[in-house]
């Protein structure tokens, strides 16, 4: 992603970031509060994955999924972040196969006019199961990205066809009920992002 990148800890407010100890009962070990509890991010879509497939958040209903945006023309930003996201996946999973089957890494598009379903397969493919793509109308999309809190918009190119997409950076966490859980450092690294799968998937 060229072009000034969004800084994906300005998109959502401090209070919703902070860390928070829950204590239970007498003499019991405090239990650390999900970082995102609260949070008015997630919810309802309706896509279209890989396979051309019609998909809903109901599609992975009792899995954690693990939401990125971003789009499949991107020249730097958007791979090397799946390419952590994944291999931190794969770390984790490797420590923990059980859990692991619990998680649904997804790529949502926010460049909807060039990728299709077919476009979209060939890029997740190079970055291993169990990734999935996801794409859309142009309106499917505006409102998915504006549930998850994702904002993104078009940069002109040297043609009609060679534009970038400036787009919210950052991977999200979601519990098996939908609620929204955390960041995943996928920004920083593979085992940033194991370490935080292995903090939070339960």
């Amino acid at each position: 992603m060229a072009g000034p990148a969004m800084n994906n800890t300005h998109l959502l407010a401090a209070p919703v970031l902070a860390f928070c100890l829950v204590l239970g009962g007498c003499g019991s070990k405090p239990v650390e509060e999900a970082p995102l509890a609260g949070a008015a991010i997630g919810g309802a879509f309706a896509l279209t994955d890989q396979d051309g497939r019609a998909v809903t958040d109901a599609s992975y209903a009792g899995k954690y999924r693990v939401m990125y945006f971003g789009y499949t023309y991107c020249p730097d930003v958007c791979p090397l972040d799946v390419q952590r996201l994944m291999a931190g996946y794969r770390a984790f999973a490797k420590a923990d196969p059980v859990r692991a089957t619990k998680v649904q890494p997804i790529f949502v598009s926010v460049d909807p006019a060039r990728d299709t379903p077919t476009v979209v397969k060939q890029f997740v493919g190079a970055f291993g199961a169990p990734l999935v793509g996801l794409t859309g109308t142009d309106a499917q999309i505006a409102a998915v990205a504006k549930r998850y809190a994702v904002i993104y918009s078009k940069e002109a190119g040297p043609k009609p066809d060679a534009y970038l997409m400036n787009h919210s950076r950052m991977a999200m966490l979601f519990a098996p009920d939908g609620k929204p859980v955390a960041l995943l450092r996928a920004d920083e690294s593979a085992d940033a992002v194991a370490a935080d799968l292995d903090r939070w998937v339960v």
